[in-house]
């Protein structure tokens, strides 16, 4: 991956929950819940674009705001699959 997890999830959101506007001013730590930006059909979007790039299965119990309410979450949550599988 040349790109960043993070750098590859914020295209990601700023293609689709804000049609290519305004990605410059989404922090890395700004919630999507809080900014109104991603609801719940919008979190089962982003999973699914997770497991298919980077090849991870997200459990239900892993569908938390701790692993899925910002970019950063997002990042810390894939490079943690990822290295998981990794090793197994």
């Amino acid at each position: 991956m040349n790109e960043t997890v993070e750098s590859q999830v914020r295209a990601y959101v700023v293609d689709h929950f804000l049609f290519g506007q305004g990605g410059d001013k989404l922090g890395s730590e700004d919630s999507f819940l809080e900014k109104g930006l991603i609801d719940s059909t919008g979190v089962l979007e982003v999973v699914m674009f997770l497991e298919e790039r980077f090849g991870i299965k997200v459990q239900d119990e892993e569908l938390v705001p701790d692993n899925l309410d910002s970019l950063a979450r997002i990042a810390r949550f894939v490079e943690h699959k990822v290295q998981q599988k990794a090793t197994a």
